[in-house]
């Protein structure tokens, strides 16, 4: 069930800058939330729940955004 990512990062001079480059994408790959996932005991009806949730959230994204064009 896991899944390994290999994340690079180039570093020129400037380490704070590849510090937030790295952060972005580990958070697009969604590592962070896998890892809560692994770490956590959840029981099945929280699972369902949230997606459920991120389903609903998503569409209504998807209402605002087509109603604003």
């Amino acid at each position: 069930m896991s899944r390994k990512s290999n994340i690079s990062v180039s570093v020129s001079d400037n380490v704070e800058r590849a510090l937030r480059q790295l952060k972005k994408k580990i958070e697009r790959e969604g590592v962070m939330r896998d890892m809560k996932r692994i770490v956590y005991y959840e029981p099945p009806t929280q699972k369902r729940r949230k997606r459920l949730m991120r389903a609903v959230r998503q569409n209504w994204m998807r209402i605002t955004a087509l109603k604003s064009m």
